[in-house]
């Protein structure tokens, strides 16, 4: 079966078999029994296991899980449906997937909406891909790095970013002319009330919106909410998921496992761009 990705020692054509990639030179990657595969070269890591680790990423799951981001989720599979046009089999590329959570949704929607997608996703942590892979079997998913994607040039027709890393001259060579670009972004005065905690003196997120080369952007979609977290393990599972957990001062994190209970503002911008013409 011809696979969504290319090979990333070659950028020949790869097929997917039972067990393995291939491509034409010969080069060869082997499915894990999850369900994913490797494309990041040895000479392109940076670690052993580089992205999120695997308590990191049972923490993210079992937050999402409870549904405090649908409302994040729904938008998005809204927009990418109502911008998908008239192609009834696109080839949607989840850019730093995760463990599938939007990637699923998204699969659910275009389906629903009559369309028979190609879904893949890359990431860098295979713990994250092992999940993935199993919530959506009719995905293909890959460890990868985003700033050298195993596709070939102009072979997605959408391409979702959700709080990943950002490569646009990398998007830009994989997205066919006119493609869909979905990008999501924290608003201003996301989770607020935990910066509040964690912060002297709290500060918002920047609001401006970006130009990228080869990109033309054609709107916001703004997502507000509010939600309850009932428990220090759901509060400490959204700070981990944060670049707070990096930089955040020691006071600042034992303030908050100390709470037993964090009501918060959510918000999110999902800005969408068409990819230029050449």
């Amino acid at each position: 079966m011809k696979s969504l990705f290319c090979c990333p020692l070659c950028a020949g054509p790869l097929e997917r078999e039972e067990h393995q990639y291939r491509c034409p030179a010969g080069h060869c990657f082997d499915i894990a029994a999850a369900g994913y595969t490797h494309l990041l070269p040895a000479n392109r890591k940076h670690s052993q296991n580089p992205g999120d680790d695997k308590e990191m990423v049972a923490a993210r799951s079992a937050f999402l899980e409870k549904g405090y981001y649908a409302p994040l989720r729904d938008a998005l599979c809204h927009l990418v449906v109502r911008e998908s046009g008239e192609e009834q089999s696109p080839v949607l590329l989840d850019s730093g997937c995760g463990q599938g959570y939007y990637t699923e949704g998204l699969f659910h929607a275009l389906t629903g909406a009559g369309k028979k997608p190609g879904m893949a996703g890359v990431d860098l942590s295979k713990f994250a891909l092992r999940r993935a892979a199993r919530r959506l079997p009719q995905g293909e998913f890959a460890v990868a790095s985003v700033y050298r994607l195993p596709l070939a040039d102009r072979s997605v027709d959408i391409l979702t970013n959700v709080f990943s890393p950002l490569a646009a001259e990398e998007f830009a060579r994989v997205l066919k002319p006119g493609g869909l670009y979905c990008y999501v972004v924290p608003a201003p005065r996301h989770l607020w009330e935990m910066k509040e905690v964690l912060y002297e003196q709290p500060y918002e997120n920047p609001a401006k919106r970006e130009d990228y080369p080869g990109f033309l952007w054609q709107g916001v979609e703004q997502v507000r909410g509010r939600i309850t977290l009932e428990n220090g393990a759901d509060i400490m599972a959204l700070f981990g998921m944060t670049p707070y957990a990096w930089k955040t001062p020691k006071a600042g994190v034992e303030r908050l496992k100390e709470l037993h209970q964090l009501e918060t503002g959510i918000g999110f911008d999902i800005h969408w761009y068409r990819r230029k013409d050449d």
